[in-house]
């Protein structure tokens, strides 16, 4: 029995394989080690995943957001080895995720946005090449976080349009000082900021929320798939939920900077389930 698991900051998603023709999808809360401990993953997975999938599972591939580097991967291993003692068990990025997703054994520019954002050269086996994304306060340009970000500090700062800022302070009870704790004080800041997302998608027909989406795409492009060598000639393809939802926005973004664009998956995991048992 076989598990692949596609881990966010917002949620994670599970295939878990009783054979080659059985297969169960699972949803569980984001796992990324830079706001989470072994303990704290060991206790979610206890309640929420092991009463759906048992405990003999033979393998294990992990891919998640915050997988930087080995004692970042450590954390989720050692959590996922305490419940699966037997599993064999391998934890890595989501960037590797979106390139074996979307390329399989192809080369391209493999690009995540979701509720953060990143990108990778991918060369058909592993990656070669990589800009790093800095997170939702320094980069993440285009991901569900910065739109976020922006939709409620003009909001804030009095620059929504009158009829947009009715409608979010309509949808969203939440004072001046109610949002500065949520970004500031509380917990998965970048996950607060990504909940007003959908609030562009279900405005995208103002120029406002197309233009702040587009621009946010441009940004993107001009801070991470441009710092590639030969990135003119390279295909790029994106997963996550907002490259999916914003499509037109995206496809936009890329003709105006005349590149290779190759399509979306909006989660990667058919592309991984390809991948592993091919």
């Amino acid at each position: 029995m076989i598990l692949i698991a596609d881990s966010g900051s917002t949620k994670t998603s599970w295939f878990f394989f009783k054979d080659f023709n059985h297969s169960e999808k699972i949803s569980t809360n984001g796992i990324n080690p830079f706001f989470r401990t072994t303990e704290s993953i060991v206790a979610e997975l206890q309640k929420d995943l092991i009463p759906k999938t048992g405990t003999s599972i033979s393998e294990i591939y992990f891919y998640g957001a915050g997988i930087i580097d080995s004692k970042k991967a450590k954390t989720v291993k050692d959590a996922l080895q305490q419940l699966f003692t037997t599993a064999k068990i391998e934890v890595e990025s989501d960037l590797l995720a979106a390139a074996r997703a979307t390329f399989q054994n192809e080369k391209g520019i493999a690009c995540i946005l979701g509720t953060g954002a990143n990108t990778c050269l991918y060369n058909g086996k592993q990656i070669t090449g990589h800009v790093p994304p800095l997170g939702f306060i320094l980069g993440d340009e285009g991901s569900g976080a910065v739109l976020g970000r922006k939709l409620v500090a003009d909001y804030l700062k009095g620059i929504l349009p009158n009829d947009l800022s009715q409608k979010f302070s309509n949808q969203f009870q939440l004072n001046y000082a109610g949002f500065l704790e949520s970004v500031y004080k509380k917990e998965r800041p970048n996950k607060f900021l990504a909940q007003f997302t959908p609030f562009l998608y279900n405005n995208i027909n103002d120029d406002y929320c197309a233009n702040l989406v587009t621009n946010s795409f441009r940004d993107f492009i001009e801070r991470n798939i441009k710092l590639y060598s030969g990135y003119q000639d390279e295909t790029i393809r994106f997963v996550g939920s907002v490259a999916y939802y914003f499509q037109p926005q995206l496809k936009e973004a890329m003709q105006l900077t005349e590149l290779n664009y190759g399509g979306v998956l909006k989660e990667p995991l058919d592309g991984l389930k390809k991948f592993h048992l091919q």
